[in-house]
């Protein structure tokens, strides 16, 4: 705690700074927020495990927001013209719950979805799971981490039994050997993260990275390899036949840590690396290197991020890199193992609670009898009453309006209009709603249809936990109130419980777990079924998890801030934590990891002589996700300005198209128009454009649908396009 927040305390005025965290990205950089005399909100960095003093653009700019003139204030309703004009709260409440109701009666309880964000808070994200299922009663809820995470998720939980993005502390990697980067670019997503690869560049390590651009983080490796998009899984399956042949294999970590080899072994047979040469574009000579650098080295780390896993075969192609690196024997070494990077600033909390689909908190199964008792018991409901599980996220935004769909949403913490693949399409099924409910800071283009708008707090105006991509718990802290008319999530989520009638909880049964623990409920608050004070809610979760995979039963407000954060499983509050994982066995039935055999197969959506190119997508250094709030800062504004087609020189002289000319990228599904950017560093049957901008220039009006038939994501990082000059 600073020493303005401890005078604060011992005074009870609000404090003057606070130690908090980003509100970007994953990586969850410590900083120093101070209420200068001149009115202003002062940006500091402060030294922290994760990005050890250091802060991108992004950080540095992230108060701009807090006082900026979009800033919404008072509710929004939209009257008979189509207009959204100012109303009181009862009205704007009152509107929202007479529209559910209505929607309900006329077509039962999942008639009502809710879609999350990645950004919430693990109070926020906990309390929007409750609600879906009790006081709304509907099994329709999921979230925007669906379009992070969760083809990784998937693949660990079925390798190593549980899902977190890396199982090891961040600064683990600047002491490996060889990094292996897939799919990832953490010189322009998350730059403070650099600073561990410096490290680890300065210790004599080598740095592989595979990516079809060559990137800001390419551009710092010993080797690039640049696949063409799509072929991730087979380049695996190869570094994998070539570990084989070599003789690279820890066979004695095999044979007793794990399960399934013989069968993934048969399989990686087949990918000669000759043949995965012709299928990826990858050199033989730069897939020997890889497989050797890897297997030679003391410590090896292998890490992927949504490159490799936004496709229609994610799941697996993160399993072929999770044999890799247990054929290695690299999971639970000091220093090595697999890790994925986590993209949203709580992408990884923000599942283990209730935002997805099919889980309860504590990363538990909406479908366990055991799991449904549990969580019952801390809700004071009937297990029976829960609802089972519902879609995930694109499956819920594509059925919204439908006969067979839902016919109302809300909308807490996301943009779909331009995060959502295919999103003119999803643009469509929200205009086609009875009822669109949003809460947020700023009108972001889903905001723009709805028929009820929310004005909610900022990240600096509220406290609470999030959860980085290391699994580490950690504190955000509030500077300030919100501002007059605008009220926290929470508060938003008891005041439509309370319309909605949510019966008060019954007592706790013997399922209910444990009392709650230390640092639990605050003297004043609400004791109710949705309490708005997050330290209650906290207390609650922790209790709602006991006993589950993401079990947070032992962390508590006061051992997060006597420490760096707690990294979760943490079910003991006099108990360590666990920074590492694997160490001695794996959460599976058997304690051993388990091999899945998985074969390349194309992309959804091959080229052909309609649409001859590969189209792929992803962020730039001064942009975030749709980039509602970024776009609004002046200075990243100015950094990157407006959306841009990325193609090689040669392919643009067969167009005829000059660097900065405006092109049209076509799909089935749609089209973008953007000023094109020539360079030499991307592969010439290859287009790339950044998704971070609405309208004309929206990426995702041209990404496909296509979906994993395990995890759900969809398959944003390759369709076919075509190209000519606008």
């Amino acid at each position: 705690m600073t020493d303005g927040a401890r005078a604060a305390t011992l005074t009870g005025q609000p404090p003057r700074e606070a130690e908090t965290h980003c509100p970007y990205c994953a990586l969850q950089c410590g900083m120093v927020l101070r209420d200068t005399d001149d009115g202003r909100i002062e940006v500091q960095p402060r030294q922290f495990p994760t990005n050890r003093g250091g802060l991108c653009q992004k950080g540095w700019t992230a108060a701009d927001l807090l006082d900026h003139p979009d800033r919404l204030t008072t509710p929004l309703v939209r009257d008979p013209s189509g207009t959204l004009r100012p109303a009181s709260w009862v009205a704007a409440l009152d509107r929202i719950v007479d529209g559910l109701r209505t929607v309900q009666r006329a077509h039962g309880r999942d008639a009502v979805a809710v879609f999350g964000g990645g950004g919430l808070t693990n109070e926020k994200a906990y309390a929007l799971g409750k609600f879906a299922r009790v006081a709304l009663r509907t099994r329709h809820i999921d979230y925007n981490g669906r379009w992070c995470m969760s083809s990784a998720a998937a693949a660990g939980l079925r390798a190593f039994g549980v899902d977190r993005g890396l199982p090891f502390p961040l600064t683990d990697l600047g002491r490996t050997d060889t990094l292996l980067l897939v799919g990832a670019n953490p010189a322009e997503t998350m730059p403070p993260l650099m600073r561990h690869v410096t490290d680890q560049r300065a210790r004599g390590g080598r740095l592989i990275v595979v990516d079809p651009r060559l990137t800001a983080t390419a551009r710092q490796a010993d080797l690039h390899l640049q696949p063409l998009p799509g072929t991730d899984l087979a380049v695996a399956n190869a570094l994998l036949h070539i570990a084989l042949t070599e003789g690279l294999i820890d066979r004695e970590y095999v044979a007793a840590r794990t399960e399934g080899f013989d069968a993934v072994r048969r399989t990686v047979a087949e990918y000669w690396p000759a043949e995965v040469e012709r299928l990826s574009g990858v050199p033989v000579a730069d897939l020997e290197a890889t497989a050797r650098a890897l297997g030679t080295a003391g410590s090896a780390m292998i890490l992927t991020a949504r490159g490799a896993e936004q496709h229609a075969k994610g799941v697996d192609t993160v399993s072929a890199y999770v044999n890799l690196a247990l054929a290695l024997g690299l999971p639970g070494r000091p220093h090595s193992g697999y890790g994925c990077l986590t993209g949203q600033g709580n992408g990884q909390g923000g599942r283990e609670h209730g935002q997805k689909s099919d889980q309860l908190p504590g990363y538990r199964k909406i479908d366990d009898p055991a799991a449904r008792a549990h969580v019952a018991g801390v809700w004071g409901v009937d297990p029976a009453e829960l609802p089972g599980p519902g879609v995930p996220a694109y499956q819920l935004l594509d059925s919204l309006g439908t006969p067979d769909g839902p016919r109302a949403l809300l909308v807490f913490g996301s943009n779909p209009v331009v995060s959502a693949p295919r999103a003119a399409r999803v643009e469509s099924r929200l205009r086609g709603l009875d009822l669109l409910v949003v809460a947020d800071f700023l009108r972001s283009e889903t905001a723009e249809l709805a028929d009820v708008v929310l004005p909610v707090a900022q990240w600096a105006e509220e406290d609470g936990t999030m959860t980085n991509l290391e699994g580490r718990v950690l504190r955000r802290r509030a500077l300030r109130r919100p501002p007059p008319g605008v009220r926290t999530d929470l508060a938003v989520l008891a005041d439509l419980a309370a319309r909605l009638d949510a019966p008060d909880p019954v007592p706790a049964g013997p399922d209910a777990g444990p009392a709650v623990p230390a640092g639990g409920p605050v003297p004043g608050d609400s004791p109710g079924r949705f309490p708005t004070d997050p330290r209650v809610v906290f207390a609650e979760l922790r209790r709602a998890s006991a006993g589950g995979v993401a079990d947070y039963a032992g962390v508590s407000w006061e051992r997060i801030e006597s420490a760096d954060g707690v990294f979760w499983p943490c079910p003991d509050p006099d108990g360590p934590d666990s920074p590492r994982l694997f160490a001695d066995t794996f959460p599976t039935p058997t304690g051993r990891a388990r091999f899945h055999a998985v074969r390349h197969r194309p992309a959804a959506e091959p080229v052909c002589a309609d649409y001859p190119l590969h189209f792929t997508t992803g962020r730039v250094l001064a942009q975030y996700q749709s980039g509602t709030q970024t776009r609004r800062v002046d200075a990243l504004r100015r950094a990157a300005p407006h959306g841009f087609v990325e193609l090689h020189p040669d392919l643009a002289a067969r167009l005829g198209v000059g660097d900065g000319d405006e092109v049209r990228v076509a799909s089935r599904r749609g089209e973008l128009r953007a000023p094109a950017r020539l360079s030499p560093t991307i592969r010439p049957d290859t287009v790339f454009a950044p998704f971070h901008w609405p309208g004309a220039a929206r990426a995702n009006s041209v990404t496909n649908d296509a979906l994993d038939p395990v995890s759900g994501m969809p398959e944003f990082k390759i369709c076919a396009v075509r190209v000519e000059r606008a």
